[in-house]
């Protein structure tokens, strides 16, 4: 009882038919065509984009010898 058998699958399929007719759902698989290919080609892109050689690592020349700062004692807790 829970299953369809063919006739009922040939109504339902019937039914669509009529509602959106032969045009409509030839120009939704249409655009669900081009849909999936730029997809394809954006997936393909990211790819090319990963593969290029990635720019050299630029640094940040900094000293080395930190410049010397006043002791600050009015910061922290105090000590009880």
């Amino acid at each position: 009882m829970g299953s369809l058998s063919i006739w009922h699958w040939i109504v339902v399929i019937a039914v669509v038919l009529l509602l959106f007719g032969r045009g409509k759902i030839s120009d939704l698989m249409g655009d669900v065509a081009q849909g999936i290919k730029a997809f394809k080609k954006g997936m393909q892109d990211d790819s090319k984009e990963a593969e290029k050689p990635a720019e050299p690592v630029k640094t940040i020349d900094h000293n080395s010898a930190p410049a010397p700062t006043a002791a600050r004692t009015d910061v922290g807790s105090k000590a009880v």
